[in-house]
């Protein structure tokens, strides 16, 4: 009885060659935009200590609940963490290797996330985001900046139907007079709480306003509002970065409802969303998170982010026909005979060594069916090597593309007439 084969983890997704090549296209051009903004890359660790996502995203968020990865280490009993999102781990290695030290730092990542939640169109156990933090800035001009820079990218990208919106959180001591009239406002009208409201009467009721709920939709409106509550600096910080927006001709809508899933945010908050994947319609979202670098353990520092999910993001441009360039091929190279085997290998080396793109036959075969492999592959030439072409020290050089007549060509001189055949 043979072994069953196994399958991927649900949740956590192949992607195959034809898919990747969208990926890369994708992954270039996002670095090419971060790079215009003067952001820098940082890598992180997919593990991270579990108490460093208690302490930053708050031990009551659905995330440190119910959906991270966390396991003990068997070799010293360490609780770890696969980590759920980028801000918290960014914030740890910025802290940990000083970089706030002499400037303020303009950052970015890309990679995996991990939480465990039902999978659906566009939300995945292992998902991938590219994240940015800017640490260090305490105006409004960062805030707007993240804000048109992500505008600049979906024009870049070619993606529509995408709408901007912005809230602010104001300040602590703003939040905490709001968390209580939410919660004295809730209580009174206890029986028509779900049960995931009333989970989070006391806990953390800010969130009970993101409620998806079409029967809380009346008692959620009614609520009162943290716009109320908010001090002049927190109203002159969210009009500042309006005017920013106005000036660019970034259309935006102010939610009052945005509260965001994490409780490290502060102040300016925003998302990206599209009506065209269904639930999970937020592409990009983040704000300004001014007290967790200090709630992380470092001096306190302000700093202001946002991620993008890249399945998401990429699912749109599927939608819209969006197909990577195919890479280029120059050269399929079809040889017959142990010396032709020799000099095909010496011929491809030297090609790559001229920047050329090459793929050198493997596997044996008849010159027949490894052409119909080159003609398959894409490469706009054959380039065939055989007895006589080693005897000449030359090559067959075929056109697989829009005609044209073979030729022979030495191989001295073969990088420069493939480059003349395919300008």
């Amino acid at each position: 009885m043979s072994n069953p084969t196994l399958q991927a983890v649900k949740g956590m997704n192949d992607i195959l060659p034809e898919e990747a090549q969208l990926w890369l296209w994708f992954e270039d051009t996002v670095r090419d935009w971060l790079e215009a903004y003067g952001y820098r890359n940082i890598r992180m660790p997919l593990v991270e200590p579990t108490a460093l996502f208690k302490r930053a995203i708050g031990e009551v968020t659905d995330i440190v609940e119910k959906e991270m990865y966390s396991f003990e280490d068997s070799l010293n009993g360490d609780q770890l963490t696969l980590r759920p999102e980028g801000t918290a781990s960014c914030v740890r290695a910025v802290l940990q290797h000083n970089l706030l030290y002499n400037a303020p730092q303009r950052l970015w990542y890309a990679g995996q996330m991990f939480r465990h939640e039902r999978p659906q169109k566009g939300r995945y156990r292992q998902f991938h985001q590219i994240g940015v933090e800017s640490l260090g800035f305490a105006g409004p001009d960062i805030d707007a900046e993240q804000i048109v820079m992500c505008a600049r990218l979906w024009k870049k990208l070619g993606i529509r139907d995408v709408a901007l919106q912005i809230n602010t959180l104001g300040d602590a001591a703003a939040r905490q007079r709001h968390r209580e009239k939410l919660i004295t406002y809730f209580e009174q009208h206890k029986d028509a709480l779900d049960a995931d409201a009333q989970r989070r009467l006391h806990s953390n009721p800010l969130r009970i306003l993101d409620t998806k709920n079409p029967a809380m939709q009346e008692l959620v409106s009614h609520a009162p509002k943290l716009m109320d509550e908010l001090e002049a600096d927190a109203i002159q910080h969210f009009e500042a970065v309006q005017a920013i927006l106005l000036q660019h001709d970034i259309a935006f809508e102010i939610n009052p409802r945005l509260v965001r899933g994490l409780d490290y945010y502060n102040r300016t908050v925003f998302e990206w969303v599209t009506t065209r994947l269904g639930a999970q319609g937020t592409i990009c979202a983040g704000g300004r998170y001014d007290g967790l670098i200090e709630q992380i353990g470092g001096k306190p520092a302000p700093a202001c982010g946002f991620a993008m999910g890249i399945e998401r993001l990429l699912a749109l441009l599927q939608e819209d026909g969006m197909a990577a360039p195919a890479a280029p091929l120059d050269v399929y190279l079809v040889h017959q005979g142990e010396q032709a085997q020799g000099l095909a290998w010496r011929v491809a080396e030297s090609l790559r060594d001229a920047g050329l793109k090459v793929l050198l036959h493997c596997g044996g075969g008849s010159f027949k069916s490894q052409m119909k492999k080159a003609d398959g592959s894409g490469a706009a030439l054959a380039v065939i090597i055989g007895d006589d072409e080693v005897a000449a020290d030359a090559v067959t050089l075929k056109p697989l593309r829009g005609g044209g007549e073979q030729e022979r060509v030495g191989t001295q001189g073969l990088a420069q007439r493939i480059r003349e055949l395919t300008k």
